[in-house]
């Protein structure tokens, strides 16, 4: 169910606490989410990391897939049943968004009717002079930081489709003695990526790409751990 977005503050939000929680009722059924770049080597060590394209604009973008076919979330329980929890589902009820005056600043959000926000539990978001408590600091912190990862992330992407390095795949699965297929990924092809000049390939070395690329392709792996957590559900 949608919920208000309004921009936090004291008069509004003053006696607000955000009970924190692994419960992550918003992607129950998310069988995908996005991921910045700097998210690749923990997610890959749980959960597929590969790309999607947008079929208006064309542009890819890397997301972890938590399940085997849409409205699944194989992590998705009483608790989230992973070791990493991708950044974009921790921020919530919080969002960082353009103010109506000025397209380039930024100004905090938060989600009115998330049930993560109580009046009597938790954490408090401002103290009783209505300065930020040091849990909202870090939660705005958290969110700054991940605006300024998506934009790395873009360029990451697009160097790797200037390079036409994503090649659309079908991943074919069989557990429990039933076949299942991923179709309309992106996985980078290593076959071009081995077919690079040595400048593109000491370029994307120098822009600190090559990790996130082979973590990507070693998180192919982890299709087998969403088969362990579908059986066990």
């Amino acid at each position: 169910m949608s919920a208000a977005v309004r921009p936090l503050n004291f008069v509004d939000h003053g006696n607000v606490k955000i009970n924190p929680s692994r419960h992550f009722p918003h992607v129950a059924k998310e069988q995908i989410v996005p991921l910045v770049v700097h998210e690749f080597a923990n997610a890959s060590g749980e959960m597929p990391v590969v790309f999607v394209k947008n079929s208006d604009n064309g542009e890819f973008t890397p997301v972890a897939v938590l399940g085997f076919e849409q409205g699944e979330n194989v992590f998705f329980g009483d608790t989230w049943r992973g070791s990493y929890v991708p950044a974009v589902i921790t921020h919530r009820p919080f969002a960082l968004m353009p103010t109506p005056e000025d397209a380039s600043q930024m100004q905090l959000m938060v989600q009115q009717t998330d049930e993560l926000m109580a009046n009597n539990e938790g954490e408090a978001l401002f103290t009783e002079d209505g300065s930020e408590t040091p849990y909202l600091e870090k939660r705005k912190n958290a969110l700054g930081k991940y605006l300024e990862h998506t934009h790395i992330t873009k360029a990451f992407v697009d160097f790797l489709a200037e390079h036409e390095l994503l090649v659309e795949q079908t991943l074919n699965l069989e557990f429990d003695s039933q076949k299942r297929q991923l179709n309309g990924v992106y996985l980078v092809s290593e076959a071009k990526l081995n077919e690079l000049s040595d400048e593109v390939f000491l370029n994307m070395r120098k822009r600190g790409y090559l990790s996130a690329v082979y973590a990507h392709l070693m998180s192919m792996q982890q299709l087998n751990n969403l088969a362990r957590l579908k059986s066990s559900k």
